[in-house]
């Protein structure tokens, strides 16, 4: 090639430049539900790199919910957002700059939870039948709420917030479990309550809602119909049951009725009734209760008015227990009298009637004729009779008859019984000679009872006839004696009697007493004229010893003869001794009693029975005591005590006897009095031997017990009891106070000191061992004092908050996936009050991963359950979205009486264990790989590939296998190949390289490339594979170029660098040496070479360039040239070289310096134009420029021949097949640079010294175009930028 081929013009090099489409990188963005209309949402921000006016909408389905400002981006709330109804929202938001076509991107709303729903019961209100008799601890009802928020706002508990009937009792009757079991807690009573309602609350874990902490709950009913069952016996109404009822009534005749009821009145059983009395006349009807009359009823013929009958009441079914339920009640029915009975005449006397006896109508009786008025006729013993009760048996009595003059009868009035007696009324009327024989009729008359009135008794009277004939007695006096108190009857003189001449009758003779009222004392028999005792009782000699009496003697004539009785009484031992005086001794306590018994006797002095004697009668006492049988000095044996004496006033009596001795001995008794002074003599004594009582902690002022002790004096001031505390331990907490409760008995109240508080959780002891003195008050010495023990059991009041165990909050591990499910935790904790019921309470989770936060994936992995339990609630688990979950929680005690009733907050680490889920992942590959056989040494990198794991350990540790090497040849043939690259890897920045090097000498004579399937495998089972195939392109040695050099070889290996550095500018290619070697010019030429560079130009698209392109494009550069040639290129190739002349060297120095003042004036020039555009502009294109300056060749779609294949290359601008794909696409690296500005910087070539002037390729015809052009032609219009390897940004 001659020398003044290589001297060109620049030309200024036009490449490709444009706007790119704005970029928008937003995926996800998160919204509150809460947002209020018109509030800000989010905003949307895309980048442009020409920094052009962006304006934004929205569309889609879920547009409906926003509205977007067209400039700002700024999206604001358009329509309310529900995360219940739709939890993700997507967007399709488009971007425009006004120049390109509007990007479409997706956006996807996730619409965070706030706590505005309530929980939301399932089951309620509700209506539950409950038996009576359903035992304590029994769940009644479960309750479920749901509530449609997320996390810890949907976590539910629940309450009972109200009992209706509303009391204290019914509140404490039911409680909740943390499920929402609704539990019963004591008895229920239907007598009491048929119906409770219980007020449920279900709150939630509470949540932010509209920036506020808030907590939702809501209430409804449970209603508790309480269901009677059959417990009770039945019970009578209205007692006690009397009734009434006349004798002689109906039969069937109503007395009452009775009433029982079921107290069960929810099931009203049918009750039946019965009359348990036997062979009584009445009966009941089992249903109702009626008491009627069965039989006659005669209330003369019952034993009592009163009849008594048993009334049972029976339910018809057995109880509950398997037994009759009854009960029983006294009945008492009054069988009312009725005027049944008319009066009836009885011949009897009436202490001996027997009214059951028949009843008489007729009697007979005598009187004397002439007898005085009122005498009684004799003979007669009429008792009347009416069996009727009160006013009913109250009847009249009159007489009827020839003689009813004569006579009357009396009394004239009867209540029920009376003896009836018939009266002398005129006695000139009782005339023997008028008639011997007299004729009554008694009438009783019952005028209450007028159908069946009266009863008549005939009474037939015989009078007597009187004589005229005075009997006479032999003595004028009688001298008589009769011993005092002698019986009735006894005969003091049996042979006093008179004569009386008359005869018959009119000679009978007949004695009486005068005066009458010695009649009382005496009594004569008529017929015999025998004297003897009527009433001993009057005879008392000591009183009257001598009596005097007239003895009448009369005949039947009622003559009268007398004589004088002189009867004097002989003493008898009658006469019990008298005691004189009264005996009322008075003596202190300890001291002798003496003192003596004063009495005389009345009977005869001197006389036996007069006589008198002493003796004490046994008593309660009479052991006490001495009396002197002939004196009556009593004394006491020994010192008397007052203690002894149950009297309250110390009073006590002993009984002496005096007596005589007389036949039968007599006696009198005296109560002595003895009043024994109390002395303090006695301490006190409690009445147990110690005490034990409870009382609740922290309980100011309360009552804890009562001690009791009492003091056996007997009088106030000396029983008086004071108790107090004897100092020691735990005693300065208490208070005694002593109250009285009856004679010598005290009680002293204990009770806690109100200013002091007693803290169980602080003792060491739960217990008081106190020590109660009771002492006397009045007591003079110290040791009348008594002392008990008192223990007080301090009781625990629910006042503490619980505490978490720390043990239990140790770390636990989770496998993920769901490998572990159930029970993976167990938390405990503890109270120190005696009383409680521990829960847990899930307060919330937290994700981490790593040290960052992990967002709200793990909140529904886990839940707590109020025992404690931590259970797998999900099979999500992922430890690679969340390896650590943290679980604040806190114990609550729900028996809690008062203070916090929370433990503090606490944290459980969940750590999530790895397991092997996840396939190692290729990274994608950007880069187009190029082997040059010849140049190619083993273990030399060809290639290389990236992957990760998401596990972790062995699981994430990635080994690299080459599983196939296939060549692809230009004819489209395959052939295998073994053993020809291998893999090396190595970890850095959590990714593993794997490093494809050469395992044996690739053969250079092969055309195509190379595809090698690479193998990522993890190293714990199950194991996971992946899989990617490389492209490495090869470049065989018909691509081998020789440059000769005028210098030798040390100087171009010396400058070889600088060498590589001026091909690789004018080639823009990877310039690869393969060999420098001396060379000896055969050739006739003026040049003289002396050394020869073989040497490959490679793309990173694995397209090369041959002598023919190589040698074009130097020629196209003239700087490049210049410098080649300096550096002593001489030959591209085997060409001829010619020597230019001095003429020839003049002319390219000359073209040199003018192609230099060219490119300086259009560099001025250009820095002007750009000057007046927009700094971001010019950035734009100063970026562009920098595609343009380190445009690779990798992106030329046209020129010559690829080596390998049948393309074109990209530098000499050969026809372009667009069919045949050399990696042109969209995730090539070209393209990337293209579309992407991400750099701010135009890259100068490594050497800062090079100089590169503005140039312009020109097609060698008209269907080539420049490489870059026409791959840009494909996408978009024709852009121009402007190339100046040092031009950057920094000097604009």
């Amino acid at each position: 090639m001659a020398w003044s081929s290589l001297v060109l013009l620049p030309f200024l090099l036009a490449t490709v430049s444009g706007n790119t489409a704005p970029f928008f990188n937003m995926t996800v963005v998160y919204v509150p539900e809460d947002l209020e209309l018109k509030q800000y949402a989010f905003q949307l921000k895309a980048y442009d790199l020409d920094n052009d006016p962006l304006s934004y909408k929205i569309e889609g389905t879920d547009a409906f919910y926003f509205s977007v400002d067209a400039t700002s981006g700024n999206v604001t709330l358009k329509n309310y957002l529900d995360r219940e109804l739709q939890p993700k929202l997507t967007l399709t938001v488009k971007i425009s700059d006004a120049v390109n076509s509007d990007v479409p991107k997706p956006l996807v709303v996730i619409v965070e939870d706030r706590n505005d729903n309530a929980p939301v019961f399932q089951n309620l209100p509700a209506q539950v039948p409950t038996a009576e008799n359903t035992t304590p601890n029994t769940i009644l009802y479960s309750v479920v709420a749901k509530d449609s928020d997320a996390g810890n706002a949907s976590k539910i508990t629940y309450g009972i917030s109200e009992v209706i009937p509303d009391n204290k009792e019914n509140y404490q009757l039911f409680y909740i479990l943390p499920n929402g079991s609704v539990v019963l807690n004591g008895s229920l009573d239907y007598a009491k309550n048929t119906f409770y309602q219980l007020s449920i609350l279900a709150q939630d874990g509470g949540g932010l809602l509209h920036d506020k902490w808030v907590i939702q709950n809501s209430s409804s009913y449970l209603s508790l119909t309480i269901e009677d069952v059959p417990n009770l016996n039945p019970r009578f109404l209205k007692e006690p049951y009397s009734g009434s009822v006349p004798e002689n009534c109906a039969l069937g005749t109503t007395v009452l009725t009775v009433i029982a009821m079921d107290p069960d009145t929810g099931v009203k059983d049918e009750i039946s009734y019965g009359i348990t009395n036997a062979s009584v006349p009445f009966v009941i009807n089992p249903a109702t209760g009626t008491i009627t009359v069965s039989g006659p009823l005669d209330r003369e013929q019952l034993p009592n008015e009163e009849v008594l009958l048993e009334v049972t009441a029976r339910e018809k079914n057995l109880d509950i227990y398997g037994k009759i339920a009854q009960t029983s009640t006294l009945v008492t029915v009054m069988v009312t009298d009725v005027n049944d009975n008319k009066p009836q005449f009885y011949n009897c006397f009436l202490s001996s009637c027997n009214f059951s006896a028949s009843a008489e109508n007729n009697f007979r009786g005598s009187i004397i004729e002439h007898s005085s008025s009122g005498l009684p006729v004799s003979s007669l013993s009429i008792v009347a009779h009416d069996p009727d009760k009160g006013i009913n048996s109250n009847y009249k009595l009159y007489l009827q008859g020839p003689n009813v003059d004569a006579f009357t009868v009396s009394p004239a009035t009867i209540v029920g019984t009376g003896e009836v007696q018939l009266l002398v009324r005129n006695p000139s009327l009782v005339d023997y000679e008028i008639s011997h024989v007299m004729v009554v009729q008694i009438i009783a008359n019952d005028t209450g009872n007028p159908t069946d009135c009266c009863s008549t008794a005939t009474v037939t009277i015989d009078l007597t006839d009187s004589n005229d004939h005075i009997p006479e007695f032999p003595q004028s006096t009688y001298n008589l004696t009769v011993l005092e108190n002698s019986p009735n009857g006894t005969i003091i003189a049996s042979n006093i009697t008179a004569y009386d001449p008359d005869s018959g009758d009119l000679g009978r003779i007949t004695y009486e007493l005068l005066p009458e009222s010695i009649r009382n004392i005496f009594m004569v028999d008529a017929n015999t004229g025998a004297l003897l005792v009527q009433n001993g009782n009057l005879l008392d000699r000591e009183t009257r010893s001598i009596y005097y009496a007239n003895l009448q003697a009369k005949d039947g004539g009622g003559l009268v003869g007398t004589t004088v009785l002189e009867i004097t009484l002989l003493d008898a031992n009658d006469m019990a001794p008298i005691v004189t005086g009264s005996y009322f001794i008075s003596v202190e306590e300890g001291q002798n009693v003496s003192t003596q018994i004063q009495a005389i006797d009345n009977d005869k002095p001197g006389d036996p029975n007069s006589k008198l004697g002493f003796k004490i009668l046994p008593g309660l006492f009479s052991d006490n005591f001495t009396i002197n049988t002939e004196t009556g000095e009593m004394h006491s044996k020994g010192p008397l005590d007052r203690e002894a004496l149950e009297d309250e006033r110390g009073q006590f009596v002993v009984t002496v006897e005096v007596y005589d001795h007389g036949e039968p001995r007599l006696s009198t008794s005296v109560n002595v009095t003895i009043t024994v002074g109390d002395l303090n003599d006695n301490a006190p004594m409690f009445l147990n031997q110690s005490y034990e009582f409870s009382v609740f902690e922290d309980s100011q002022g309360s009552f804890v017990g009562e001690v009791e002790a009492t003091d056996a004096d007997r009088t106030d001031i000396n029983s008086r009891i004071s108790f107090q505390l004897q100092r020691g331990n735990g005693s300065t907490n208490f208070l005694i106070r002593s109250s009285y409760e009856g004679p010598g008995h005290y009680s002293g109240n204990l009770s806690v000191d109100p200013d002091l508080s007693l803290d169980y959780d602080s003792l060491q002891q739960k217990f008081f061992t106190l020590v109660v003195l009771a002492e006397n008050t009045a007591a003079e010495n110290v040791g009348d004092k008594a002392n008990v023990s008192v223990v007080v059991h301090i009781l625990d009041v629910n006042d503490e908050p619980p505490t978490v165990l720390q043990d239990s909050l140790q770390d636990t591990n989770v496998a993920e996936n769901g490998t572990q499910q159930g029970l993976v935790h167990t938390l405990k904790a503890v109270d120190p009050d005696t009383n409680h019921s521990l829960v847990f309470e899930e307060l919330g989770f937290t994700c981490f991963k790593g040290e960052r936060s992990a967002g709200n994936v793990c909140l529904d992995w886990f839940v707590l359950t109020p025992n404690g339990s931590v259970l797998v609630n999900s099979s999500d688990i992922d430890y690679e979205l969340c390896d650590k979950v943290l679980l604040t929680l806190r114990a609550e005690d729900l028996y809690t009486e008062k203070g916090n009733r929370y433990s503090q907050n606490e944290t459980l680490s969940i750590l999530i264990i790895d397991v092997n889920d996840n396939a190692p992942v290729f990274q994608a590959i950007t880069e187009t790989f190029v082997v040059v056989p010849e140049i190619s040494p083993v273990d030399l990198q060809v290639a290389t590939v990236k992957a990760t794991d998401a596990d972790t350990g062995p699981r994430g540790t990635i080994t690299f296998s080459i599983i196939s090497v296939v060549l692809v040849e230009d004819n489209g043939a395959s052939r295998p190949f073994q053993n020809l690259f291998k893999v090396v890897k190595t970890f850095k920045d959590d990714i593993y390289i794997g490093s494809i090097q050469v395992a044996s000498n690739l053969d250079d004579s092969l055309k195509g490339q190379y595809q090698v399937t690479v193998e990522a495998r993890d190293e714990e089972a199950p194991v996971h594979t992946a899989q990617t195939v490389l492209n490495i392109f090869t470049v065989d040695e018909s691509y081998r170029v020789g440059l000769q050099f005028l210098v030798t070889v040390d100087e171009v290996q010396k400058n070889s660098e600088n060498i590589k550095l001026a091909l690789t500018s004018v080639t823009k290619a990877a310039v690869y040496v393969v060999a420098i070697q001396s060379l000896e010019d055969t050739r006739a030429t003026q040049v003289k070479v002396k050394s020869e560079m073989e040497v490959y130009f490679v793309y990173s698209n694995g397209t090369a360039l041959d002598i023919h392109q190589l040698g074009r494009l130097i020629l196209s550069d003239p700087l490049g040239l210049a410098e080649l040639m300096k550096l002593g290129l001489a030959v591209i190739g085997s060409g001829e070289v010619t020597k230019p002349t001095r003429e020839t060297e003049l002319i390219g120095i000359i073209a040199g310096l003018a192609a230099f003042l060219l490119i300086f004036i259009l560099i001025m020039t250009l820095v002007l134009v750009l000057t007046t555009r927009s700094y971001k502009r010019k950035l734009s294109a100063m970026k562009a420029l920098k595609v343009a300056t380190t445009f690779s060749p990798v992106t030329a779609q046209q020129g010559a021949g690829i080596p390998g294949t049948n393309q074109a290359n990209p530098i000499l601008n050969r026809p372009l097949d667009p069919s045949h794909d050399l990696g042109f696409h969209e995730d090539s690296i070209s393209m990337t640079s293209m579309n992407s500005l991400d750099e701010n910087t135009v890259n100068a070539p490594a050497d800062d010294n090079f100089e590169v002037k503005q140039v312009k390729v020109q097609p060698t015809d008209s269907t080539d175009k420049e490489v870059l052009v026409a791959a840009l032609n494909l996408k978009e219009p024709t852009k121009v930028a402007y190339i100046n390897t040092t031009f950057t940004t920094t000097d604009l």
